[in-house]
């Protein structure tokens, strides 16, 4: 080999072991906010049951999981504690997926479960009859940016 190339290995081989630990990286908790859109309440329930698996997976490594649940879109609809709304077929789903945001908030490492503002209207929706976990954002994308300049990362599952 040539001397810089002979040298470019030296000085990587160095770096790397000053690099800090896979462990170290890591970190303590791990911050994620979850975009939330499905209009199917199936699909969205097994969206939830789904994080709810990864909070647990998370919690298992020995990190702290903190999660924000954010609805937006189609989603708005099963954020509403009252379901007559929701296509008669849709109902039971609609109730089984307010029974997993219950348990999820109150479930250590869920930090939040939101609800933007703006699909409200356009459902004919009001936020006084949000489920009692979920809280109204005035727009949800600029909730979603704001957590993550806060190191948060963004999943649309």
């Amino acid at each position: 080999m040539k001397a810089p190339v002979l040298l470019a290995f030296a000085l990587l081989a160095s770096a790397c072991a000053d690099a800090p630990s896979r462990g170290d990286v890591m970190g303590t908790e791990m911050k994620i906010a979850f975009d939330l859109t499905d209009a199917n309440p199936q699909v969205l329930l097994a969206k939830l049951e789904t994080i709810e698996q990864t909070r647990k997976q998370i919690a298992a490594t020995g990190r702290t999981p903190r999660l924000v649940l954010a609805f937006r879109g189609g989603a708005t609809q099963y954020t509403q504690a009252d379901v007559s709304k929701v296509k008669e077929a849709d109902r039971a789903d609609a109730l089984a997926v307010a029974r997993k945001l219950r348990e999820l908030s109150a479930a250590s490492g869920v930090e939040s479960i939101e609800q933007c503002s703006l699909p409200l209207e356009r459902f004919k929706l009001s936020d006084k009859n949000l489920l009692q976990p979920v809280k109204v954002v005035p727009n949800g994308w600029i909730a979603l940016a704001a957590y993550q300049e806060r190191g948060y990362s963004y999943i649309a599952p």
